[in-house]
């Protein structure tokens, strides 16, 4: 029995005695509170929902706790039912309940820890979208790894969704990319406010390789060339780095391409229609202020040029037209001033702003022996995805970034990713999967088998606080899709992993020497066939390889 099954027998239970003592079932939520008590010695799970309900039923809460306790009991996958406190109810599965869920994980295999509670969602989620004058940064990566993720978590809870990269080559930054590169093929200084860097120079000089002569045309034809030659060679590098990183996109739009195939100019159109855009002192702006912002946006500005917010406007109309019901942003830590804004767009635009969702993310920060690890754009010494995954590898790269909320700044120890050693996290759970398909291979060799027929014979605390850990990853893939916290899955395999490694010191597997191979290895070797399954699940759902040999 899962946490998800227990809540649902509460909450029957509570129906019934709710009746049984002519309360009002209004006030039963949805969802009933269930809870791994911190001491085992107090039972299984516990619930409030006694506290919870008591006073408002008009009831004391020991005195509700006393009839719901009463109740349970009658269940047979309910072994004791106690009282403790003022109303908690602690509880104890009975063996059979509790160890279905071994059965339920090799049952349903890749599909466990899988549901639709979100299947009416088709999200947009855009993530990354860097300028492309650069290589991925360390910003950018996190949120290549974060968002993968998350896209991966929401699917696996049955959402559909989109990812999306949205490329901005519209702008003066791709002309300071453009005049940097042209400076660096003449041999010149970088330009003021311009990039520099190595990538600079090798992009200059395939550009020249590629475009024979480009040196010798007008000023701003080679000024041209470089522009769409280099940006093109740019987004060739940042897709393949980011396929390399295991970070894939539904779909690439270009900023341009809005200006291009007059998507701006149709959005514009229709706020003009609707009032939502008024013209004021030659320009014309927004009325962001009837939807929440602190001020209306220009959004054509006095000289006829369109203010960023243009494109934004745009791409929220194109996003809906596509079918998204539900956007995501994931936008970095300067950019807290666009969440209103974009939510006042997509009102003016006749679309619920409720459903624009903005994730702002923290700053990363790489240290190696003890001293952080500078970067400087402008210097050329950017630290990039590229040089994050040479120093330590795709997975602990990965897992590194995806295990900690977005909500705060991170330290990446290279040190630390590089050991072999539970203090590694990732090590950690990848060693625990590796270790268990070990054990499989050598039960194996033995000639045993797995076997589900036994599992009442798995009554060792060990082997009950692993069982009720494998119950507890349905909740926790639903509640990191539903919070966009895809670190709880991080989190979540490093409590397995440490559970299956107690488990394993405690409780032996394999015959050892001429003992005879009896019904508990059999359940065992179940046991831990379910762990590896949802090892494999979870690291799975991170974009982690769940490695059979380390």
């Amino acid at each position: 029995m899962t946490p998800t099954e227990l809540a649902a027998l509460l909450r029957a239970a509570t129906q019934k005695v709710f009746q049984a003592h002519d309360l009002d079932t209004s006030l039963i939520p949805e969802s009933v509170v269930v809870e791994r008590p911190r001491s085992p010695e107090h039972g299984d799970y516990a619930t409030n929902i006694a506290l919870q309900l008591g006073k408002r039923a008009g009831v004391n809460p020991r005195e509700l706790a006393t009839w719901l306790t009463e109740e349970l009991a009658t269940d047979t996958g309910i072994a004791s039912a106690e009282i403790a406190g003022p109303g908690f109810v602690n509880l104890r599965l009975a063996a059979a309940a509790q160890n279905q869920t071994v059965a339920t994980v090799l049952e349903q295999t890749t599909a466990y820890g899988r549901g639709d509670e979100l299947a009416a969602m088709h999200v947009n989620l855009e993530f990354v979208s860097a300028n492309p004058t650069g290589p991925i940064h360390l910003g950018g990566t996190r949120w290549a790894a974060v968002g993968d993720a998350l896209g991966r978590v929401l699917s696996a809870r049955g959402a559909e969704v989109t990812r999306e990269y949205y490329f901005n080559d519209h702008g003066e930054q791709i002309n300071r990319f453009a005049n940097s590169l042209m400076a660096a093929a003449k041999g010149e200084p970088t330009p003021e406010e311009g990039y520099a860097g190595e990538y600079i120079d090798e992009i200059a000089a395939t550009v020249v390789a590629k475009v024979p002569g480009i040196l010798d045309l007008p000023v701003d034809d080679a000024r041209e060339a470089f522009r769409s030659e280099g940006v093109e060679l740019m987004f060739a590098h940042i897709k393949k780095t980011l396929h390399e990183f295991g970070t894939d996109f539904d779909v690439y739009t270009h900023e341009n391409s809005m200006f291009d195939r007059g998507m701006v100019d149709e959005a514009i159109a229709e706020l003009k229609a609707s009032g939502n855009l008024y013209e004021a002192d030659g320009a014309w702006w927004l009325r962001s202020t009837n939807y929440g912002d602190d001020k209306d946006r220009v959004v054509i500005k006095s000289d006829g040029h369109h203010a960023y917010i243009a494109g934004d406007i745009a791409y929220v109309r194109d996003k809906h037209q596509r079918g998204a019901n539900h956007l995501i942003y994931m936008l970095g830590a300067d950019h807290h001033g666009y969440v209103v804004r974009l939510k006042a767009a997509a009102a003016a635009l006749g679309y619920d702003p409720e459903h624009i969702e903005v994730l702002i993310g923290q700053m990363v920060n790489l240290v190696k022996d003890g001293q952080p690890v500078r970067m400087s754009k402008r210097a050329g010494t950017v630290i990039t995805l590229d040089d994050l995954v040479e120093a330590v590898g795709v997975d602990a790269a990965r897992y590194a970034l995806i295990r900690s909320s977005i909500d705060v700044n991170i330290d990446i120890d290279l040190d630390l990713l590089r050991k072999q050693s539970s203090d590694n996290p990732v090590y950690y759970v990848q060693y625990a999967h590796a270790r268990l398909c070990a054990l499989a291979r050598h039960a194996d060799e033995l000639g045993l088998t797995l076997s589900t027929e036994h599992l009442d014979l798995l009554d060792d605390p060990a082997e009950g606080d692993l069982i009720r850990t494998l119950g507890d990853f349905s909740e926790v893939v639903t509640t990191a899709a539903t919070l966009r916290e895809p670190h709880r899955v991080c989190r979540y395999l490093e409590s397995l992993a440490g559970t299956y490694h107690r488990f394993y010191a405690r409780c032996r597997v394999l015959p050892q020497g001429d003992e005879e191979a009896g019904d508990v290895h059999t359940a065992r070797l179940a046991l831990c066939a379910a762990t590896r399954q949802v090892l494999a699940n979870g690291l799975e759902l991170v974009g982690v390889t769940a490695p059979e040999r380390m």
